[in-house]
């Protein structure tokens, strides 16, 4: 009788040894390199791309903030972080395809919304990202896709042109992105490139503290 009324587990144990609740994330339990470990781990387009490699969040989430900066060339270290993390959430969750979170609904984005609220407090973003942060990393998640949907998974430019409107002109560290990587370098320079810019972050609270 007792075990039938305990709550059931939702929480995730996590490499580092954090568990992380999914209804009420902390952000304490947040960590970098849990993050990194799971991204490069989750398969984009859920594995339906050519090569030999899953094309990973942690690829993906390089590619949208590469596009990002280079949209939006005074962008600081803070905006950039927004970007490169907007799918963070996905280390725990996976990387749910848009037309099963529209059968889903609500429920999915809550504890979506939930997780990214803990990222951003853990690594001291603003939280929510103003609207119009938030619009111009869905303009550089939307370029990304369309590249990757005509390059890897298979669409016809018209039907991209159709899903993610037209496609941006990717500078050339944008479009090496999209070559497929090992999920050992995937994790790698994703982890790399956080640290470049939480060392940029914590330079800018220092000047100006």
């Amino acid at each position: 009788m007792r075990a039938a009324n305990l709550r059931p587990r939702a929480w995730q144990r996590m490499l580092s040894g954090r568990r992380l609740d999914l209804i009420e994330p902390a952000a304490l339990d947040v960590e970098i390199v849990d993050i990194a470990h799971g991204l490069a781990r989750v398969a984009r387009w859920n594995g339906q791309t050519h090569g030999a490699h899953i094309f990973s969040v942690a690829q993906h989430s390089l590619l949208v903030e590469a596009i990002f900066s280079a949209g939006e060339p005074r962008a600081d270290a803070a905006g950039q972080m927004a970007a490169l993390l907007h799918d963070a959430p996905e280390y725990v969750i996976g990387d749910m395809i848009s037309p099963f979170k529209a059968v889903i609904g609500d429920a999915y984005r809550r504890i979506e919304e939930g997780l990214l609220s803990a990222i951003h407090l853990r690594f001291g973003l603003a939280n929510p990202s103003p609207p119009a942060l938030k619009a111009k990393i869905k303009r550089a998640d939307r370029a990304a896709a369309h590249h990757e949907a005509v390059r890897l998974a298979g669409f016809a430019a018209a039907e991209a042109n159709k899903f993610f409107g037209a496609p941006v002109t990717l500078t050339p560290q944008a479009d090496a992105l999209l070559a497929l990587q090992p999920v050992e370098v995937a994790q790698a320079r994703f982890l790399a490139r956080y640290h470049e810019l939480d060392h940029a972050l914590t330079a800018g609270t220092s000047q100006h503290g």
